[in-house]
């Protein structure tokens, strides 16, 4: 019977961990990052959005977002107003205590502006989300999105090999 050697079961789990490594650093903070990406964009093109779903232990608020990829980075809402689809930025989104709250193209999201370069399929774009617990006390979670393409509107479906 041949031996299994622990070390390459040890590199598998290490590239499988390497994979999630944003939502164990957001849960570290009682906040659990899925799915975070950001949406290519063209040359010359000056912002995109940012999408994920947040799930925090403790009901709380993201108040603010942080990135080196934009000179403003702001949370934004898509909502009807007056029958038409306006965007617009808001001070923050609540964190309920153990809901899923979803950032996604045509709801809540975050915007990057000013982008200091093209952001191409694949990338890693490196964010800073700043939430705030009931007491106002702030935390900073790092999280890394990574860029689908233009016409990306949701997460790919699981299985599909897309």
């Amino acid at each position: 019977m041949k031996k299994l050697s622990i070390k390459p079961l040890a590199a598998v789990f290490a590239l499988a961990l390497a994979g999630f490594s944003h939502v164990a650093l957001a849960q570290d903070a009682g906040l659990s990052v899925q799915d975070a990406w950001v949406r290519a964009t063209v040359p010359n093109q000056h912002a995109t959005g940012v999408f994920m779903q947040l799930t925090s232990k403790e009901a709380g608020r993201l108040v603010g977002v942080e990135s080196q990829a934009a000179k403003h980075v702001e949370v934004h809402e898509m909502a009807m107003q007056d029958n038409v689809m306006k965007m617009r930025q808001v001070a923050g989104i609540d964190l309920p205590a153990g809901q899923a709250v979803d950032l996604k193209p045509g709801g809540y999201h975050v915007m990057l502006i000013d982008l200091a370069k093209q952001i191409v399929p694949g990338d890693h774009v490196a964010l800073t989300l700043i939430v705030e617990d009931a007491a106002r006390q702030q935390r900073r979670v790092p999280i890394d999105a990574v860029a689908r393409p233009l016409n990306a509107t949701a997460a790919p479906a699981a299985g599909h090999g897309h």
